[in-house]
């Protein structure tokens, strides 16, 4: 009995060592896996509507790593649902790196301090790739608005509580809208919007009294007359705005609402993948008409590694939670 037992031993005593050669193998064909990505195109899931930020960020490097790879890189636009569309899609298609989530603050850190029950986790469901840029916001009204300053318009906000209302196109500006009734001690109601294209819009077509909107979406419509914007929440004035004051001029000085944007994937993505799409978005942030086109921009370009992307979005979350608590937004 004992020699008819002997073949299996034989064969689980092999076991750990197939298994060890399957474990050895598995770095070596993610690393090989790596170095040929991408090999068919990329598709980058902004989860605003075009004309955002968040989407001109996404089209220039979509551009740029599509030079530098050879390989179609598309834009897929889809709002709505405060960005968990755009998280959703993305976290849905397959983890092998050739779907980016192009994100913001909002999808990435707002939405963490400001949801009771989130529908993904932006610091577990993720794979940082980099922060991609960071830049002020404007405050804007409607281009026949009674308000010429910013003083103007939170005078009459003071007088009639409740009476105004901003635009909003995603929780971040919500919460934004939200910190400067604190900080101004008024009181005004959110209308919210698919996205920061949407939101403009709104000012526009005066459909709102104000917004505090991504100051990359609004500059042209403001050097062109179409909204006015009264100030720029930064402490200099922007070079693309020298007109508009800058939010210590205009009596707000803590008010320093910045953007910014991201590169992730899921987080199930191979480590090897991870680093190589990285290194896609330092060549294409570092390339010379990328740095040109930033440097003529409100925007900043940033280009971190995944570890400071990570710590940065933890002192967002936390932030925000601070502040939501402060202001006394209540979650959704």
């Amino acid at each position: 009995m004992q020699q008819a037992f002997r073949p299996r031993r034989r064969f689980l005593g092999l076991f750990p060592a197939a298994l060890a050669l399957l474990g050895a193998a598995a770095p070596a064909a993610h690393a090989a896996e790596a170095d040929a990505f991408p090999s068919r195109p990329l598709r980058f899931i902004v989860p605003f509507p075009s004309g955002s930020g968040t989407d001109t960020t996404a089209r220039m490097f979509a551009k740029k790593i599509g030079e530098l790879t050879g390989q179609g890189v598309a834009v897929e636009n889809k709002p709505g649902g405060n960005g968990f569309i755009g998280v959703q899609t993305a976290l849905n298609a397959p983890a092998d790196g050739y779907t980016v989530f192009i994100g913001s603050n909002s999808t990435l850190s707002t939405n963490a301090a400001t949801f009771r029950k989130l529908p993904y986790n932006p610091l577990t469901d993720f794979a940082p790739i980099t922060l991609l840029s960071r830049g002020p916001c404007v405050i804007i009204v409607p281009a026949g608005s009674p308000y010429r300053t910013l003083s103007e318009l939170l005078d009459d906000a003071r007088k009639r509580p409740g009476a105004l209302n901003y635009g909003t196109g995603s929780i971040s500006y919500t919460l934004y809208s939200e910190w400067l009734n604190e900080l101004a001690r008024i009181k005004t109601t959110a209308v919210p919007y698919k996205g920061a294209g949407d939101a403009i819009n709104g000012v526009m077509a005066a459909n709102v009294d104000f917004a505090v909107v991504d100051a990359t979406g609004a500059i042209e419509l403001a050097r062109g007359g179409k909204v006015r914007a009264l100030a720029y929440t930064a402490p200099q004035r922007s070079p693309l705005l020298p007109d508009v004051p800058s939010i210590v001029e205009a009596g707000l000085p803590d008010f320093l609402a910045y953007n910014w944007v991201a590169a992730a994937v899921s987080a199930k993505t191979p480590p090897a993948v991870v680093k190589r799409l990285q290194d896609l978005f330092t060549q294409a942030g570092n390339a010379a008409d990328v740095r040109e086109y930033y440097s003529r921009q409100s925007t900043r370009l940033i280009l971190s590694s995944p570890a400071e992307m990570r710590q940065y979005q933890k002192d967002e979350i936390q932030r925000w939670k601070r502040l939501a608590a402060v202001a006394k937004i209540p979650l959704q």
